[in-house]
Formats: C-alpha cells, structure tokens, sequence
C-alpha cells in the first residue's frame, strides 16, 4: 500500500529548503536562496508555507542595519521530513516488489 505523500513537502522549493535546514538547523534567507537557486519572491511564498505549517521558524532582525531573516527548522518540521522520506521509502519498495 503506498502512503500518502505530505502536499507541503511534495513542492520542489519546499522539500530543498526543509532538506537544506535538516542539515544545518538554521539558515539564513540569502544562504537558502543561493543554495536552492530560488528567486527570493518565490522563496519569501515557500518559507511562509512552510512557517504556517509549523516546519519552521522565521526570526526577522537587522544586522550591521540590514534586514536579516533566520529560518530555522522545528521538531515538528524534523518529524514531517522523516515521515515523508520514510513514504517514499514505501514507494521504492513497491516498486521493487518487496513493499
């Protein structure tokens, strides 16, 4: 039986960023635009999707009078991540005939 994909996740731009934040925590908006190649408007839509999810944080600040926005993934976003990789892990086995 294939599990459901999470439709919040199951966005490109959306499983890079959530993927990029598992791996350093927190991030800053110009480090996850430069690393997924996303337009920031785009990007801006993205992470409030993901913020209104519970995925992640978003701490916006000024730096040397700059604005500075943080994103940092939550516990709940670290669970839906693992859920959703485990999923497709369902799907790879049917595919192989030992799901």
């Amino acid at each position: 039986m294939f599990k459901d994909l999470n439709p919040i996740l199951h966005s490109q731009l959306r499983l890079a960023v959530v993927s990029l934040l598992i791996s350093v925590r927190e991030a800053e908006f110009t480090f996850i635009r430069e690393k997924t190649n996303a337009s920031a408007g785009n990007l801006s839509v993205q992470i409030n999707k993901l913020k209104e999810a519970g995925y992640i944080d978003v701490t916006k600040q000024f730096k040397d009078n700059y604005p500075q926005t943080i994103c940092r993934i939550t516990t709940a976003g670290i669970e839906a991540f693992s859920e959703y990789v485990q999923s497709l892990q369902s799907y790879l086995g049917n595919a192989n005939g030992s799901g």
